[in-house]
């Protein structure tokens, strides 16, 4: 019975619940109410009617609904402009299809994006992607395609068309026509040139000393590189190279900067073989020269031996008969000076030097350097026309708008003239020594200059490590394309009369077609100086019984000549006369291992003399040839008969450490010699 009675005595309970409920929510919650889990989440949604503090905080905030809302609160209506955009808009679209197409002619370069074209013609890149598509090329608007490609699209979509190979993007700029009527006489440009410590140096402190205000003597900035001096009312302009070296990598860039080479030679050391040297130089780029014999105050000085000397190398001065003018001068004791300068001005005069100074200025890069604090610095030689700051200027890969121009002397100038060295403020970047410079009318021009040969020099970089550019078979391809009559050698040997013998075997191999010219030759090993000049004139470099220096191998190997070296003169002979007629035999092909240095010999008995090396370059095996090089002349060819780690016979010997060898069949090694270690390969040649 209680059961039963329990359901409606429940009921009412539940209903007097409900009703509490309703009046609850007129009342608010109730005060037990946390302990039930409803109340808590009808809490939150209480939250807006909080007390207005906080609104009238956030009044000033933007927020999307307050923009596009109005007072009122109804949704904002759109504003007139953009009311008129829209009809605008539709207005257009209208149109388009009325729109009549216009007919462009469209510039094309050897290479182009997808995206530039289509901007060139006009189109939409959508457009021109679509038509690639139906032709079956998948392509992005960033892809470049040749000119050909970019032709046929210019067609399909109706337009002309105008080639144009990238290098016209340089046209004008150089080799712009002088205006005769405004020729004037212009300084001469002379470079020092002669043997180590023959006095170049002095020489020239002591002409610009003689000719500059003494109170300046001693605050010229000397680092220019370059520098005007005046004489008896004319300006003589000296460029101080590093020897010859300079000379070499400006004629090799096709510049010629110099109107006369000075000829140092000291009249107690008379003729070195770096005379030799300045004279080919001097000779190649067909400069004529003025001799001086200097330190004449030395007792023991003979300047007529120097004269003498000279007669040798096809130098005939005017005493002797010939047409170079020779002084006799010192520049310890600044004697003869001024006849040294009167010599510069009357050949200067010889050779009628004159300029257009109201052109765009162009010249040359003497050198360039980065300087702390005032950016890249390059010295450079106006050789045509008038430099002023402003202008914006290209020299070499590199531009930028001319900052400053400083003289010798420190002095800012408003403007530089035809043979004026001055040093300009302002290049992006550092050009090379030897780059030639010129004026241009705006950036624009001048980056796409830039641009253009910075691309040209990394194809070249890219092209010279994939195949060497001086090496005999190229010069042969050369010969035969060109037809040119001329094959350039130089000659390095041991000793000057196996020179004579090669110079007279290659002369008697001459044909009437081609013959072997002789750039240079001289007795000694190869020097940095043979490369460059090779470089300049295309030559191959031949090395007999001689080899290069570390320094010359580098370079070699930085422009890509190839040095052939030669023990046996009927095989040199043989090479230039398959190189001359085109047949190129299987090539003998060597790969330098390493180089060791001997630091003692030890006579071990029953063995003989061992030498105990250290390897100083690359590594040394066992089974490759050997020569034993002593001041860079090959004394003995042969192989090892022992190569050993302390007690251990080994196959190889890396660089940076200690070993003992010894030569089979020689023992004549000394403290001092290098050995050098080779591979023979026999490789067959193609053409």
């Amino acid at each position: 019975p209680a059961a039963p009675g329990a359901a409606p005595a429940a009921l009412p309970v539940a209903g007097r619940r409900k009703g509490a409920d309703e009046e609850d929510e007129d009342r608010g919650p109730p005060r037990g109410a946390p302990g039930r889990g409803r109340v808590p989440v009808a809490a939150p949604a209480k939250v807006p009617a909080r007390p207005k503090t906080e609104d009238e905080r956030r009044r000033g905030k933007l927020t999307v609904t307050t923009v596009s809302t109005d007072d009122d609160g109804n949704a904002r209506g759109r504003s007139m402009a953009a009311t008129r955009r829209r009809q605008e808009k539709f207005r257009r679209s209208q149109m388009q299809e009325t729109r009549e197409k216009v007919m462009r002619e469209v510039i094309l370069p050897e290479t182009i994006t997808i995206q530039e074209l289509s901007q060139r013609m006009s189109e939409r890149a959508v457009d021109v992607i679509k038509y690639l598509m139906k032709e079956g090329q998948m392509m992005k608007p960033g892809d470049v395609i040749d000119a050909d490609l970019a032709e046929i699209i210019a067609g399909e979509f109706g337009h002309t068309v105008k080639r144009v190979s990238e290098s016209d993007v340089e046209e004008g700029i150089f080799n712009v026509v002088d205006d005769e009527g405004e020729m004037v006489s212009r300084p001469p440009v002379v470079t020092i040139m002669g043997h180590v410590d023959h006095g170049k140096t002095s020489l020239l402190d002591a002409i610009r000393h003689a000719n500059v205000v003494s109170g300046e003597a001693g605050g010229i900035t000397q680092h220019i590189g370059a520098y005007q001096v005046e004489h008896n009312g004319q300006k003589i302009t000296f460029i101080d190279t590093p020897g010859h070296a300079a000379f070499t990598a400006m004629r090799a860039r096709g510049a010629q900067a110099t109107d006369i080479a000075i000829l140092v030679v000291a009249a107690d050391d008379s003729v070195m073989p770096q005379t030799i040297e300045s004279i080919a130089h001097a000779k190649a780029a067909g400069v004529p020269i003025i001799v001086a014999i200097n330190k004449i105050d030395k007792h023991e000085a003979n300047p007529d031996k120097v004269r003498q000397q000279l007669l040798q190398h096809e130098v005939f001065v005017e005493s002797l008969g010939g047409e170079v003018l020779d002084v006799e001068v010192s520049a310890k004791n600044k004697v003869n000076l001024d006849k040294l300068l009167e010599a510069i001005l009357l050949q200067a005069e010889i050779l009628d030097l004159k300029a257009d100074p109201s052109r765009t200025a162009e010249g040359i890069v003497i050198e360039a350097q980065l300087d702390r604090g005032r950016g890249s610095v390059a010295t450079v030689l106006v050789q045509k026309g008038t430099l002023k700051p402003g202008q914006i200027i290209v020299a070499g890969d590199q531009w930028g708008r001319v900052r400053a121009l400083v003289t010798d002397k420190g002095d800012h100038v408003k403007e530089a003239g035809p043979a004026m060295p001055v040093e300009v403020l302002g290049l992006s970047a550092t050009p090379a020594a030897g780059d030639r410079f010129a004026v241009v009318e705006n950036e624009s021009r001048a980056r796409e200059i830039s641009e253009y040969r910075q691309r040209l020099a990394r194809d070249k970089a890219a092209a010279r490590q994939s195949g060497q550019r001086g090496s005999l078979e190229q010069m042969m391809s050369q010969l035969q394309n060109t037809g040119f009559k001329e094959f350039p050698l130089v000659i390095k040997g041991d000793v000057q009369g196996s020179i004579e013998a090669i110079i007279g075997a290659l002369d008697k191999l001459g044909t009437d077609e081609v013959r072997a010219r002789i750039v240079h030759s001289g007795a000694g090993g190869i020097t940095e100086s043979d490369i460059s000049l090779a470089e300049a004139s295309n030559a191959a470099i031949i090395g007999f019984n001689v080899r290069a220096n570390p320094q010359a191998r580098a370079s070699a190997e930085r422009e890509g000549l190839e040095i052939r070296y030669y023990n046996i003169i009927y095989d040199l002979v043989d090479d230039v006369k398959q190189a001359m007629s085109g047949l190129l035999s299987p090539e003998r092909r060597e790969t330098f291992i390493g180089n060791a240095e001997i630091l003692e010999v030890f006579n071990i008995t029953k063995v003989g003399k061992v030498a105990g090396c250290r390897v100083v370059e690359g590594k040394v095996e066992r089974g490759a040839g050997v020569r034993l090089i002593r001041d860079n002349v090959v004394v003995h060819e042969g192989k090892l008969k022992t190569l050993k780690r302390f007690k251990d016979e080994v196959s190889e010997v890396p660089m940076g450490q200690e070993c003992g060898m010894a030569f089979e069949n020689y023992e004549d090694m000394r403290a001092g010699d290098v050995i050098e270690c080779f591979r023979v390969e026999h490789i067959t040649r193609t053409l």
